[in-house]
This record gives C-alpha cells, sequence and structure tokens, in this order.
C-alpha cells in the first residue's frame, strides 16, 4: 500500500463522527429556538440569541455526554469540565475571528468561517480527553454494547 492511500484510508474516530453530527443538530436546535422565541415571544435579538444558545449548549452537552463519548462518570464534574472546554473553544474561536479581521484585514464573513476550525479543534480534543474521560484512562472508543 501505498503511503497517500494509507493515509487516504484512515478513518476518524466514531466520536469525531458524532461530534460533527451533534454539532449540527445543535445548530439547528439553537436556531430554530432563536427564531421561534423571537416570533412567537416577540423578544429582541440579544435576548432570543441567549436563550437559543442556552438552549444549544444543554441539547450539546446532553448529546456529547450520553452518545458522543458515551460518558457514564459523574454529571456535575463533567458539566463543569465541558463549560470550561467551551469557554477556551469559543475563546480561541473569537481571538482567530478578531486576528484575521483587525490584523490581516480578511472580510469579516470569511473570518468568522475560518473561526470554525479551531473552536471545533479544540471543543473536540477538550471533550473528548477532558470533560468526559472515563475514569483514570483517556476516553476509549468502544461499541454500545461494550461494558468498558
Amino acid at each position: 500500500m501505498t503511503p497517500l492511500r494509507s493515509v487516504l484510508t484512515v478513518r476518524p474516530p466514531a466520536s469525531l463522527v458524532r461530534f460533527l453530527l451533534v454539532g449540527v443538530a445543535n445548530t439547528l436546535v439553537g436556531l430554530s429556538t432563536i427564531y421561534l422565541v423571537k416570533w412567537l415571544g416577540g423578544v429582541g435579538d440579544s435576548l432570543a440569541n441567549a436563550c437559543g444558545y442556552a438552549v444549544g449548549l444543554v441539547v450539546s452537552f446532553v448529546l456529547n455526554r450520553n452518545w458522543t463519548f458515551r460518558h457514564t462518570g459523574a454529571v456535575l464534574p463533567a458539566a463543569l469540565r465541558w463549560l470550561m472546554v467551551f469557554v477556551i473553544a469559543y475563546t480561541a474561536n473569537l481571538g482567530t475571528v478578531l486576528t484575521l479581521i483587525h490584523e490581516f484585514g480578511i472580510n469579516g464573513y470569511l473570518a468568522q468561517a475560518l473561526g470554525v476550525p479551531p473552536y471545533t479543534a479544540l471543543f473536540y480534543l477538550g471533550s473528548r480527553y477532558f470533560a468526559f474521560r472515563q475514569g483514570s484512562s483517556t476516553n476509549r472508543e468502544r461499541s454500545p454494547a461494550s461494558p468498558i
């Protein structure tokens, strides 16, 4: 097998695929909440945005804990670690966006898109290896039937 072919046949961890799917679902839930709160509740953009993100964070935590990483440890410590990871990932996202706009003169819309990869990478890695770690070892890929 050639080196290029071996690189192309490497599969991402199942938890990464699930994490990305949760991100899509979370985006749909968050945006739907924002739109519903604005439309039905008649609230302004800032409050609607806060409501959408609050609902989205809860949905994201529950899905990532239970499905993406299949975490079985205590909920509260995992939630606190997960919030720390979120803050770090969001800070990296915002720092990337603002640096690209103000230091490199990149269009704001493009800068926002370019801020997504560092956010996603940090959030995934922090969730997998810190927030939802299993016991004293790192979170392992396993099947739903696996007791490990």
